[in-house]
């Protein structure tokens, strides 16, 4: 299977990526969209016409957001709507209050290297926020993902993923010592299996997700590490959040993806396999694309939201 490539790049910014296509008449969620590159691929969509749910934590920010997207794009079908990726409740509220169809699902959501936290229910923050929540909230719309016929999931991960797989016997650091950038990575490969793993379920369905990274921006992801991400992306690399968005809105609106699924991509096209950190934002491990780790992943998860584990 050849790698899927696009004619954008590094440089392309979500509204390139979204000129000239129309999704009016459909409509889009994505999650962590009050700031950053969740309201940048907000804009995008809305852009295309569709008609798009901001899913967020603070609905007075997510609702100056939705405003600022309708003045810049005359969308008027933009509005923000509560969702907290750690409260179970919430995430059935949620998922309960849709209607109808849902064409394109953006979990984009997330925090990193955080400091040791854990959920009521004695989840890590990270794999919470970043994995478990959006498989709740996913598997929660599967209905009105599938009743679409050609649904899209994108799921934003990161090169952070290469720093751990899933450790499957200790994901909750019970017995670890603590540490943000492994529970980062654990996080973040959990992304990458998401998206193996929903493309073989929800075949059936015609639903596809894929994963990606977005780049190195600076946004409110950065807060719990002094604003620069890890630090050790040179200069060069930075992108705008306008550049950091692209994958995103390419991957959930671009004809090239039709019916792809499954894989992982950066700066807008389709990456290679390592089996070793590469060293660059490039890359994707091959446990975070393993069929059998995905598998075993959202079985896990399943017992987890259900509370049989």
């Amino acid at each position: 299977m050849s790698a899927l490539t696009t004619p954008f790049g590094f440089a392309s910014t979500a509204g390139e990526v979204v000129s000239g296509i129309d999704l009016f008449g459909r409509r889009a969620v994505v999650t962590g969209a009050s700031s950053g590159i969740g309201a940048e691929t907000a804009r995008a969509l809305a852009a295309t016409g569709a008609a798009v749910t901001l899913a967020v934590r603070d609905v007075a920010a997510g609702e100056r957001v939705a405003e600022d997207i309708t003045g810049s794009t005359g969308n008027q079908d933009v509005r923000a709507a509560r969702l907290d990726l750690t409260d179970p409740a919430s995430i059935t509220a949620f998922t309960a209050a849709w209607q109808g169809p849902l064409h394109v699902l953006v979990n984009n959501a997330g925090v990193m290297a955080c400091p040791e936290q854990y959920t009521e229910q004695g989840r890590e923050w990270q794999f919470a926020t970043n994995h478990l929540g959006h498989f709740a909230l996913a598997t929660g719309l599967h209905g009105a993902l599938a009743a679409d016929g050609n649904a899209r999931i994108v799921v934003v991960s990161s090169t952070g993923h290469q720093q751990s797989p899933v450790v499957w016997d200790d994901i909750d650091f019970a017995f670890r010592p603590y540490d943000p950038w492994l529970a980062y990575g654990q996080s973040k490969t959990a992304n990458v299996l998401f998206a193996v793993e929903a493309t073989r379920r929800w075949a059936d369905d015609n639903i596809t997700a894929n994963a990606l990274m977005p780049g190195a921006i600076y946004t409110n992801l950065q807060r719990h590490t002094g604003g620069r991400g890890s630090g050790r992306v040179p200069a060069e690399l930075i992108k705008t959040v306008e550049q950091g968005a692209a994958t995103s809105a390419l991957l959930a609106t671009s004809p090239l993806l039709e019916g792809v699924g499954g894989r992982y991509f950066v700066d807008c096209n389709e990456t290679e396999i390592v089996d070793r950190r590469s060293g660059t934002l490039h890359g994707v491990a091959r446990y975070a694309v393993d069929p059998a780790g995905a598998r075993r992943l959202w079985d896990l998860s399943q017992d987890l939201i259900t509370g049989a584990a």
